[in-house]
């Protein structure tokens, strides 16, 4: 997205005693605070209830709303935390304001059981969707028009995200970082937020069987050397090696680890890396290649394109340009602050225009 005049109004939809109070705290940590010094927009973060006042939290923590549901209408990004009880319905007003916002181009994330809410507007039916893997089944029962997958972390439609349960939240919030501002913008927020840049969507939720420690701690020291040494040609056989286990043993606690195969996380470091060079570096693409270990540049423009939907050099204009904008913005204190323009920044146009990261398609299938 490009450098907007006014702040990016940012609005979490809460309600008495339902709204999560985890989901809550990782919204503000995202949109709540100024980030434009790592090269995010200024936001106008604020919360939003059918009743405003003093409202409770699922844990019972009060919080004080301001704002009401017209304040969706000129929201530029709207989350919804969890909906913790499942079974009370939202309001015809508030599934209306769901609408406009969405009409009027607000993109749209939930997390954990705030895809309820959404299906409940009809906002994901035909589409690919995610919850809480306990509630997966409830929300398919409930609304046959919604392909839930449980398996995953977030699902990326676009004007809507949908994310797992509760620290997928913050998986879900930093894939849209990642999206609309680049990954250096992801990653320094990260850094800030101490969680790791970024989890793939098609991650699984959930490890089954976790090593013993002193296992992940040798895992956790290969992992380290494959990416300090991504310009190589590494093999699943080279690290099963450095960590004393077979080949087949290997794979197997890697994946009950981290919830996907060697080969895709090794292909996952080396994309994030050819990211950060191409915002932060004026290496060609050829160069690029070489030292993340795609070996050419027809290699890294295939796995770039495919994964990321536009090319390296695509990539770097917009982000490269991004960034400078931002840095301009910040420095001059954000531009203009007026609110008077009400309609929503198309934070999801990067579909119909080069340079821009399509949504994320990664799944892991279910079992």
């Amino acid at each position: 997205m490009r450098a907007s005049d006014r702040p990016l109004v940012v609005s979490v939809l809460v309600a008495d005693g339902l709204v999560g109070t985890f989901g809550l705290g990782v919204a503000a940590e995202v949109f709540g605070y100024d980030h434009r010094a790592k090269g995010l927009p200024a936001f106008d973060f604020g919360l939003v209830a059918e009743r405003p006042g003093v409202l409770r939290t699922d844990t019972g923590i009060p919080i004080t709303v301001e704002h009401g549901l017209d304040r969706l209408v000129r929201s530029d990004i709207v989350t919804i935390t969890a909906w913790e009880v499942i079974d009370r319905v939202p309001s015809p007003q508030l599934l209306d304001a769901l609408r406009e916002a969405h009409a009027r181009g607000a993109v749209i994330v939930s997390q954990c059981t705030g895809a309820f809410v959404l299906a409940a507007a009809g906002l994901l039916d035909g589409c690919r969707a995610t919850t809480h893997w306990k509630w997966s089944g409830e929300l398919a029962a409930r609304f046959p028009a919604v392909r839930v997958d449980p398996a995953v972390l977030y699902v990326d439609n676009g004007s809507i995200v949908t994310g797992a349960g509760t620290a997928a939240g913050v998986d879900a919030l930093l894939h849209l970082v990642r999206r609309e501002w680049g990954a250096a913008a992801a990653n320094a927020l990260a850094r800030e937020m101490v969680v790791p840049p970024h989890r793939d969507g098609g991650q699984a939720q959930y490890i089954d069987a976790p090593v013993a420690e002193c296992e992940d701690d040798r895992l956790g020291a290969v992992l380290a050397w494959a990416g300090a040494h991504l310009a190589d040609d590494i093999s699943v056989d080279d690290l099963a090696r450095r960590a004393l286990m077979s080949p087949r043993t290997f794979a197997r606690r890697f994946r009950s680890t981290t919830g996907t195969t060697p080969h895709a996380w090794l292909l996952g470091r080396r994309l994030a890396a050819a990211e950060a060079l191409l915002e932060g570096s004026d290496a060609p693409v050829e160069e690029i290649a070489r030292l993340v270990g795609f070996g050419t540049a027809a290699g890294l423009r295939e796995q770039f394109t495919r994964r990321r939907g536009v090319s390296p050099r695509a990539y770097r204009q917009t982000f490269r340009a991004g960034s400078a904008a931002s840095a301009a913005a910040a420095s001059d204190g954000g531009g203009d602050r007026s609110t008077g323009r009400t309609a929503p920044v198309q934070l999801d146009g990067h579909r119909a225009r080069a340079g821009r990261v399509r949504r994320d398609e990664a799944l892991v299938q279910a079992g």
